[in-house]
């Protein structure tokens, strides 16, 4: 049986991004006991089964309140690509429209939002034994020789990642000895045809809520809180357990989730000492609350990239109330055919 049309008033499709420790899960649950809504989670991390506490994975209460999509789709011996994100999320979008409630995307993983909001570029997919030599070939040079091949073959790609970003550098070096063109050439055909989704698409982005700090040192010091939290909650047994399986390796995107890495090499530390070697926790939680900021920093460049954001300073005691204000402008402009 063929699934229903989306009706022409739809509900508008709302996002909710921002940089990791926003405030954004607290926020979406807010918005969900004023709407009725169901939540597309846009995060690379969450997707994946097993890994809830370094994931900072909504609470079962919390899935429970309110229906969550795209959380717990994958094995982490598994990918998933924003092209997948962007099929799945398409789809769901459509779905809950068709239920006569409103889709609310949140999540801080911007690449599958842009590909959502401005279309993915149409380039080779991921090719194991190239990424496989590759990976050899870093174990030999290292990831800086490899970001100096890439400058020389895709110098507009290379200049944009640092010379330690593994997992662009492959990529881009992928995408070139599969193609023979740089990974810049598909970004700028995809700028060069990319159009404006026409205003009566009821599945387009209607607003996108951005949730950004003014005191960067504010978020910094909940980002230490929740690593501090995620420690004190068994998030090294978590990663113990995913080792023990036997199966995964921390060149798996799910293992070089943030957190996770920096478990994995603390734990590989330990065992290369023998087994009643102590484990470097404080040298753990420096270096995963480094990159954890590293990754919010990441998250409010990409940010920034998107002009039609509405920004809400998450370090201020009103932020909520704005958050749930601007989500009630845009559903009574939409019900206005505005």
């Amino acid at each position: 049986m063929a699934s229903p049309e989306v009706p022409v008033f739809a509900a508008p499709v709302i996002a909710l991004a921002g940089p990791t420790a926003s405030g954004k899960t607290a926020a979406a649950l807010a918005i969900a006991r004023e709407h009725p809504v169901e939540i597309i989670s846009v995060d690379s991390a969450l997707v994946y089964r097993d890994m809830d506490i370094g994931t900072a994975k909504p609470s079962a209460d919390e899935l429970a309140a309110v229906p969550h999509h795209l959380i717990d789709i994958r094995d982490p011996l598994q990918a998933y690509s924003a092209a997948e994100f962007v099929r799945d999320a398409s789809r769901l979008i459509k779905d809950i429209q068709a239920r006569g409630r409103m889709p609310l995307l949140v999540g801080g993983t911007m690449l599958y939002l842009k590909a959502l909001m401005q279309g993915i570029d149409d380039m080779p997919a991921a090719n194991p034994l190239v990424r496989a030599a590759l990976e050899a070939e870093a174990q030999e040079k290292g990831w800086a020789a490899l970001h100096a091949e890439l400058a020389r073959v895709d110098p507009v790609t290379a200049a944009r990642l640092a010379p330690a970003d593994s997992q662009r550098i492959q990529r881009a070096l992928e995408v070139y000895r599969i193609s023979g063109l740089p990974l810049s050439h598909f970004h700028a055909a995809q700028n060069a045809t990319k159009s404006e989704a026409p205003h009566a698409d009821t599945t387009s982005v209607r607003a996108l809520i951005s949730l950004e700090p003014l005191d960067r040192a504010w978020l910094h010091a909940r980002i230490a809180q929740r690593f501090d939290a995620m420690l004190e909650a068994g998030f090294l047994d978590e990663v113990r357990a995913l080792r023990a399986r036997g199966d995964l390796h921390p060149d798996l995107p799910s293992m070089r989730c943030v957190g996770y890495r920096q478990a994995w090499e603390a734990l590989d530390a330990q065992a290369a000492q023998g087994a009643d070697a102590p484990l470097d926790f404080a040298g753990l939680r420096e270096r995963g609350i480094a990159a954890t900021r590293q990754l919010a920093k990441r998250q409010i460049t990409w940010l920034r990239s998107m002009p039609q954001r509405q920004i809400v300073a998450c370090d201020q005691t009103n932020a909520l109330e704005q958050v749930l204000q601007a989500v009630r402008l845009v559903v009574a402009a939409h019900r206005s055919g505005l």
